[in-house]
């Protein structure tokens, strides 16, 4: 029996509800048990090594919710600035040290409004618009996506 064979066999026993199968050719003994996980083992003869197939992808992202649309804010006359990267986002440079932007703060274009660390990288994102900071979007030291909204700026 041939690899292919036993991903074929594998990929049948995934399909159906047989709990365990065992075949036995030319000296060569398989045996697939389905388990409550979606984890296979495949167990060959003793000079046959052992195949694992790897389970499937989990659903945590889909658990997450997804980020406000921008379409959203613009409504309200606000401006959102949004993360340039995949990161972690940090609203002060280290423990200890002041906030970048908190509600109430003003922002002009250049002004650092945060850190968005990726890759042990930390990467000052900078405000695009002169305004008032009217909303905080994300927690600190949590990850953001790219094209996600951060704050919220009341234009002046």
């Amino acid at each position: 029996m041939d690899i292919k064979q036993i991903q074929e066999l594998v990929k049948l026993i995934n399909k159906t509800n047989i709990g365990e199968i065992t075949i036995e050719e030319e000296g060569v003994k398989i045996t697939v048990k389905q388990k409550k996980d979606p984890v296979q083992h495949i167990v060959a003869g003793a000079a046959a090594p052992v195949y694992s197939s790897p389970p499937p992808p989990t659903q945590t992202a889909a658990s997450t919710p997804p980020p406000k649309p921008a379409a959203e804010t613009k409504a309200d006359n606000f401006v959102t600035i949004k993360s340039p990267m995949i990161g972690t986002f940090y609203r002060q440079s280290g423990p200890g040290k002041p906030i970048f932007a908190s509600i109430g703060d003003e922002v002009t274009p250049g002004k650092v409004v945060c850190i968005i660390e990726a890759m042990k990288l930390f990467n000052e994102i900078e405000s695009e618009v002169k305004g008032k900071i009217v909303k905080v979007l994300v927690e600190d030291a949590s990850p953001v996506e790219y094209d996600q909204p951060l704050f919220l700026v009341e234009p002046s």
